[in-house]
């Protein structure tokens, strides 16, 4: 019987048009990838022309690459309290979701928000109430909304776990909702992933609140900063404050086998917009948790 392995990647460039990411993640030897389906810094995007979202379609087919997923725009704000910038985050949300579905993505990423000058349970009622509305407007397809819990640095929610059961709770616990966990943004808020009864706690206090059969995607991320820290800076894997040991317990996990876990560690950069070489940091982060695995 083949031993059951979750697939790893790294968010790959769609500099040059979409199919290139494909092309990317082939040279850098990834299994699953996450892109961003348009510029994550503007609210305007590129329509997806049926030829490019056929070819994309195309390469992950010839390639067996997947499951895929989408970050969405780091622009959206769905917790504040600025009724212009939470009609506009609901806009930006449902293309993100139909972009997604178009490509035939797993899921979109999407950072719950921050609350700004209102208070953590307006916040929270506020994102509820903007994904309800978006997924009223945007018929179910094949990608999920997955939730990131965040590192919780100023007012941004989504760092304790309590956060993101409110959202689907308010949401009442629809079945087109799940989670992305990232490793950096847990220790982080504090969540200690470091020591073997750590890592116990940790996941059996995500079961008991949130759900494992929420859990669709893993970042995997060392940390620049300490436990508790809330501070969202990552790190090359092993170079930072979680070291080896919870990657390894991660990609041991028989609980989390089919799970795509990709990288978002910074690259080596000058790259040109064409190139579909693979980054040597890339490769080098792929490389250490292949052995772990």
């Amino acid at each position: 019987m083949t031993e059951r392995r979750p697939p790893l990647g790294a968010h790959m460039s769609i500099a040059g048009g979409l199919p290139l990411a494909i092309d990317r993640a082939v040279a850098t030897g990834c299994e699953a990838i996450q892109i961003f389906s348009k510029s994550s810094s503007q609210w305007r995007s590129r329509p997806l022309s049926a030829d490019e979202v056929g070819r994309f379609r195309q390469r992950v087919d010839d390639t067996g690459i997947g499951p895929n997923i989408a970050h969405a725009s780091y622009l959206i704000n769905l917790a504040s309290p600025d009724p212009v910038l939470w009609r506009r985050s609901k806009s930006a949300l449902k293309d993100e979701l139909e972009r997604a579905d178009a490509l035939g993505l797993a899921g979109v990423v999407l950072h719950p928000g921050a609350y700004t000058t209102s208070t953590e349970a307006e916040g929270l009622e506020r994102i509820a109430e903007g994904i309800a509305q978006v997924l009223d407007e945007h018929p179910p397809g094949s990608a999920l909304l997955l939730l990131e819990h965040t590192a919780g640095q100023g007012t941004v929610l989504g760092h304790r776990f309590e956060h993101l059961c409110t959202i689907i709770d308010l949401l009442k616990g629809s079945a087109r909702l799940g989670v992305c966990l990232d490793t950096c943004h847990l220790v982080a808020a504090g969540y200690d992933l470091m020591s073997d009864e750590g890592y116990t706690s940790v996941f059996t206090s995500f079961e008991g609140i949130v759900g494992l059969d929420r859990l669709r995607a893993f970042h995997l991320n060392d940390s620049k900063h300490p436990l508790g820290s809330r501070r969202d800076r990552h790190e090359h894997i092993g170079r930072g404050y979680l070291g080896m040991a919870p990657f390894e317990r991660l990609l041991r996990d028989d609980r989390f086998a089919e799970i795509p876990m990709v990288l978002e560690t910074a690259k080596t950069g000058g790259a040109s917009a064409s190139s579909v070489e693979a980054d040597a940091m890339d490769v080098e982060n792929l490389e250490a948790l292949r052995r772990l695995r």
